[in-house]
């Protein structure tokens, strides 16, 4: 029978695993467990919608504002429905 050898992992190797996948918390949804938070989703609540823009107008992806797919789809609409109704800009004007 043959035996087998156990490698060590180097630190580096490590370090790389880690920067990978990260020891981040999981991000969750704002909106599923709270229905409250669900009321403020309205385009004409444009404080709230500001807080998932950019400083140039982009909207944050839902990677990084950590929304699920069903409330993300519904926030990009609300703040689409703002920029066309002009309560919100499109771009950052910079002059």
């Amino acid at each position: 029978m043959t035996k087998k050898i156990k490698l060590k992992i180097s630190a580096r190797l490590v370090k790389k695993r880690s920067r990978r996948y990260g020891f981040t918390a999981s991000r969750h949804c704002r909106f599923c467990g709270n229905a409250d938070q669900l009321g403020f989703l309205d385009f004409k609540n444009i404080s709230f919608l500001k807080g998932f823009l950019t400083e140039r107008g982009k909207i944050l992806p839902a990677r990084i504002s950590g929304n699920c797919c069903l409330h993300q789809r519904a926030l990009s609409k609300e703040i689409k429905r703002a920029r066309i109704m002009s309560l919100l800009p499109y771009t950052a004007v910079l002059y």
